[in-house]
């Protein structure tokens, strides 16, 4: 399930990211290389549609988004905490790590 949303992230944020680019700026961005698209669109362009299209793909971006963290949390219900071994055994002196000594000069 998780790679599920994980490929539909990577392939939103890819969409998401032209879309941006595809609007016209003051710099006319990637906008300029799309021809008229007058014929297809209406009389605004492709302006009103990609405006529209880019606020639909932002929200289904920020439900994939809370999607893979609801998913992500409930995989991972054991804490780092859960690791640390429960008996309260003292570790004997022996089998403690040694740090390397430096060679006097």
């Amino acid at each position: 399930m998780e790679s599920t949303l994980l490929i539909i992230q990577i392939v939103l944020s890819i969409v998401i990211t032209i879309a941006v680019l595809l609007q016209k700026s003051s710099g006319m961005g990637l906008g300029a290389y799309s021809g008229s698209n007058e014929s297809l669109f209406g009389a605004k362009g492709p302006m009103g549609f990609l405006a529209k299209a880019t606020f639909v793909i932002g929200f289904l971006f920020v439900l994939n988004t809370l999607a893979l963290t609801y998913v992500y949390t409930k995989q991972s219900n054991k804490s780092v905490a859960d690791l640390i071994p429960s008996n309260n055994k003292v570790i004997p002196a022996s089998q403690l790590p040694v740090a390397p000594v430096a060679p006097k000069n």
